[in-house]
């Protein structure tokens, strides 16, 4: 990943869904992952441990957990191909509480036929949560595949549905 050779900032924070890594710089936010799971993003030696210039991302995903927050306004900077981009882009207008499939995210992005490379993409979002990829699923409705393992999607959906989660 890219951002593994640039200067970040990084910080943890802790959720429902277990420990979160953030990093960005004053570009915006370029992680958001989760610290255990399907590769978890790991800090590079050129990051430097700072809450400062990530705590508004942290105030706003605090809030999203707390349901007080449906959407979520910051600078991000995904690093990714133009596909990847165009995915990760049309992840926030899929609304709060609500799927899709990935063969309509395909379809919305202008590729119905790449159902699979949208998945590749969902799947290497590197802004997990607040590029919502936990939204989409599959064509029959059974949840499939999640970096932040399948247990953190069912949560993450229940949350936005207002079921109560431990």
């Amino acid at each position: 990943m890219a951002a593994l050779q640039e200067k970040l900032a990084y910080t943890y924070v802790e959720s429902p869904v277990g420990r979160l890594l953030l990093a960005g710089d004053e570009r915006g936010l370029w992680v958001v992952s989760f610290a255990e799971g399907r590769g978890p993003v790991q800090p590079s030696e050129t990051w430097r441990e700072a809450r400062g210039p990530l705590s508004e991302a942290a105030r706003q995903l605090e809030a999203y957990f707390r349901r007080e927050l449906r959407s979520f306004e910051l600078a991000l900077h995904p690093v990714g191909t133009e596909f990847q981009l165009s995915v990760w882009n049309a992840l926030p207008s899929i609304p709060y509480g609500r799927t899709t499939s990935y063969a309509e995210l395909a379809r919305r992005v202008g590729r119905p036929a790449a159902v699979r490379a949208v998945g590749a993409a969902n799947g290497a979002n590197p802004i997990a949560i607040i590029l919502p990829c936990h939204r989409v699923i599959g064509s029959s409705g059974k949840l499939v595949g999640y970096g932040g393992g399948l247990p953190n999607k069912v949560k993450l959906l229940a949350l936005e549905r207002g079921d109560l989660f431990t």
